[in-house]
């Protein structure tokens, strides 16, 4: 069987409440894809219909071309690798990644086999008759994805399994992650609120927001072609600037803002008088020091934050404060509050989306 996933017309109602909202799509054979958003935003809903344990309300999910409504979580062609990890605290390691196998009939010596040769492939060879409290982090969170394996599922279910872990251990756990899916070869989708785990390890990516999927694409496409507003406020930094489209050409719009007239990429085919929304990235802001932008901000200083490799100024906005990211060169002038400063940015590093809801409201 293929281990592609497809979802067709997907809703999932618990009551009055509609948690997914006919959700389209189709997930690659061997893909690494994952499910980013909020808490409360449907994705781990979705996890749980793709796994067995909740039911559509209405839509199909198909496993392989193979349709799953009436299979159970037992006799779905998946593995759950929980939030919490759920390993046995009085069994071995070995006994841990092999108990679905000795409930499968399997007898000792080949679950010993196996839990060894998926040990081998964590980089844990040697370590299976340690009990779980006697490992680090990082390896118990290794020896569950080895237990979901054992039973060589077709697609390895991860619920925001990094969560628990401090930030030095999520980052390598990013690659170690990245790295055994790269070896078994199989579909992972992966559940997760923190984008740097979703840009880093995903082939592709859905954004979620309420029930809906706002943007499905690579890390690379969401991050750069924001679709919409939320997606835009939500994966990694951006700032907004709030107005009017006065005029479209060639691909970009203008927007009449309280800074002036500036304009970014018409990705969404904006026309004259539509409200909408004007996203830069703190990066993409530049002091002005002789060179020429087309976009330009006056405004004033409200902060100066240090954070070693870069300091960031955080201007007056419309709404919220702009923060302009920069790289710390030894070479940063000490802005007083309240000081005049100008910024500029090029129209091509930003984005004119229609106006909507944001991340953070």
């Amino acid at each position: 069987m293929s281990s592609n996933v497809e979802l067709e017309n997907l809703n999932i109602r618990f009551g009055d409440f509609h948690a997914v909202k006919n959700i389209n799509l189709n997930i690659s054979d061997g893909e690494f894809f994952s499910f980013l958003g909020p808490s409360g935003c449907g994705k781990t809903t979705i996890l749980r219909a793709v796994s067995g344990f909740n039911d559509p309300s209405d839509g199909q999910i198909r496993i392989g071309g193979e349709d799953m409504l009436g299979y159970g979580p037992n006799e779905r062609p998946t593995a759950l690798v929980f939030q919490n990890l759920a390993l046995f605290p009085l069994m071995s390691v070995a006994e841990n990644i092999s108990f679905s196998l000795k409930v499968r009939g399997v007898g000792k010596a080949q679950r010993r086999k196996k839990a060894d040769e998926l040990l081998d492939m964590i980089a844990l060879s040697g370590q299976g008759d340690k009990l779980p409290s006697e490992l680090s982090g990082g390896q118990r969170q290794r020896v569950a994805i080895a237990r979901a394996l054992a039973v060589e599922p077709k697609v390895l279910l991860l619920d925001e399994p990094l969560s628990a872990l401090d930030l030095k251990l999520r980052e390598h756990m990013r690659v170690e992650l990245r790295r055994i899916q790269q070896k078994v070869g199989i579909t992972f989708i992966y559940i997760t609120h923190d984008q740097g785990e979703a840009l880093t390890m995903s082939d592709r990516i859905a954004v979620m927001s309420h029930g809906v999927m706002q943007q499905v694409g690579t890390a690379q496409e969401i991050y750069d072609n924001p679709a919409t507003p939320f997606v835009a406020s939500f994966v990694g930094e951006n700032n907004s600037i709030y107005g009017t489209v006065t005029r479209v050409e060639d691909g970009y719009a203008q927007i009449e803002t309280c800074f002036g007239e500036l304009s970014g990429r018409n990705e969404q085919n904006l026309v004259v008088g539509d409200f909408a929304t004007l996203f830069i990235r703190p990066q993409n802001l530049s002091l002005m020091s002789g060179q020429p932008f087309e976009n330009i901000i006056q405004t004033r200083v409200n902060d100066q934050v240090f954070e070693g490799e870069f300091e960031h100024l955080h201007l007056a906005g419309d709404r919220r404060n702009l923060v302009v990211s920069l790289v710390n060169d030894g070479n940063i002038p000490a802005f007083e509050k309240g000081a005049l400063i100008s910024v500029g940015f090029k129209p091509e590093c930003a984005v004119v989306l229609p106006a909507g809801d944001m991340a953070y409201e």
